[in-house]
């Protein structure tokens, strides 16, 4: 034992950073629970895509062990990396089904965003793109992202559903009919049961909200209750190869032929910024930043979050990033890379419970979706709206997210509303030129749609 302490100590450092190879593993246990909806969640959107589900499941679950263990190894950092929420929906609702690429298009234009940002990475230019972007519509992007998420968990749970009159309306809520395979009255009872358990500050309010609801389903006749231990686990474990499989699915050229310039760019900022966030706030809490701000390894974390965007698109997921519940795990103690490796292995473990996973319904997981809304719906204290010129975009940024069915579309609006705004109101000087370069190509790119 001491052997093995002393070649773990060796290589993550669990001396230099004041931690211990118990402390890491309890760490990186917690981080798994608190992640652990991301099996569940994330397979049920990209199956909306046209993803075989058993496929979603393997990508899912390998894009996050290769990440996330990169992550421990390399970068030597706590935190987990799995395909981000946001992310997946604008894959799934926006790319798919709203501008009608194939699954394998749009994998092809995760591959792309992983080079772009891949090179941002070694070139530095991501700094330059960052501070583009101005703070109010950054925080704005957050805030937008999470209605949209929220939006979707509201209608995959049948609370809003559609309506010929106004667009949009309310479910029948109270309802105990479940022909249609929504039940709202369970779905909100799951949101009030993860709020409960994170209110008390439990560990893992998601993922044992999702079971929650899960079990209510199989209770009320929702969904199917398992029949046998077969049901729950087995070791024929869904598989990233064959007809079902979805590795090396992914069209570059296809991306490329479209000319999906918006879908890269969204796909390449997004995760820019939602990563640099949660490294910066977690590395601080970590005790990872020095006292001059500057964060060691950094590119490290930064190139192996690009890595593994181009490993999930071969594998057959949306884009992977850093998980802000890592935090979890680092309020347990954890400090470096071994948190990580420990929540990497959790997640091979996790591929033998496939059958348990194929059970959770779409209704289920909404109330995780409408969740993670809900607390990126926070970030909104942070807006400037005193400043017109600073309000009306981020409130257009915001709005069209979950309005128009695209992250991307927000985008656009609060990209172009900014610097037309700015000029036109005096204040020129503001903006940078890659702004308005940037709102030049969103304007070329609406004016495609057009022709």
């Amino acid at each position: 034992m001491p052997g093995q302490n002393g070649f773990l100590n060796s290589l993550f450092k669990l001396n230099e950073k004041k931690t211990t190879v118990r402390t890491e593993l309890i760490a990186g246990l917690t981080t798994f629970v608190a992640v652990a909806y991301i099996i569940f969640v994330n397979p049920n959107i990209l199956a909306q895509a046209g993803i075989p589900k058993p496929a979603a499941i393997a990508a899912t679950i390998w894009a996050t062990f290769w990440a996330t263990a990169l992550m421990g190894l390399w970068a030597n950092y706590p935190v987990a990396v799995a395909p981000g929420m946001g992310l997946n929906a604008f894959f799934t609702y926006t790319v798919v089904l709203s501008f009608g690429l194939s699954w394998q298009t749009a994998l092809g234009a995760v591959f792309i965003s992983g080079i772009v940002f891949f090179i941002l990475t070694l070139g530095g230019i991501r700094q330059a793109i960052i501070n583009a972007v101005p703070m109010n519509i950054k925080v704005a992007i957050a805030v937008g992202i999470g209605v949209f998420i929220a939006f979707i968990g509201l209608q995959s749970a049948g609370i809003v559903v559609g309506n010929q009159a106004t667009l949009v309306g309310a479910g029948h809520v109270a309802s105990l009919d479940f022909s249609n395979g929504q039940a709202p009255l369970l779905s909100c009872l799951g949101v009030i049961f993860i709020g409960i358990l994170m209110s008390r500050g439990i560990k893992g309010a998601m993922l044992l909200g999702i079971l929650f609801t899960t079990v209510l389903g199989m209770v009320f006749g929702a969904c199917p209750a398992p029949s046998g231990l077969g049901d729950i686990i087995s070791f024929n474990v869904p598989s990233l190869f064959g007809q079902d499989g979805a590795f090396g699915q992914l069209d570059i050229m296809g991306a490329l032929t479209y000319g999906v310039f918006s879908i890269i760019f969204t796909f390449t900022i997004v995760e820019l910024f939602d990563n640099m966030g949660t490294l910066i706030g977690l590395t601080r809490k970590a005790g990872l930043m020095k006292p001059d701000g500057k964060i060691e390894n950094l590119n490290r974390a930064l190139t192996t979050d690009a890595l593994g965007t181009m490993a999930s698109a071969v594998l057959g997921t949306s884009t992977v990033t850093s998980y802000v519940e890592s935090a979890a795990g680092v309020a347990e103690g954890g400090r470096t890379g071994l948190t990580a490796l420990t929540v990497a292995v959790l997640f091979l473990v996790a591929l033998f419970f496939s059958p348990l996973i194929g059970l959770v319904p779409a209704f289920a997981t909404a109330p995780a979706l409408i969740v993670v809304g809900a607390i990126m719906m926070t970030e909104v204290v942070n807006l400037n709206l005193d400043d017109i010129t600073e309000a009306i975009p981020a409130f257009l940024t915001i709005i069209m997210m979950p309005l128009t069915y695209s992250i991307a579309n927000g985008f656009a609006f609060g990209f172009v509303s900014y610097t037309a705004l700015k000029i036109c109101s005096g204040k020129a000087r503001q903006v940078s030129w890659v702004m308005i370069l940037v709102s030049l190509a969103f304007v070329l790119n609406f004016y495609l749609r057009l022709h």
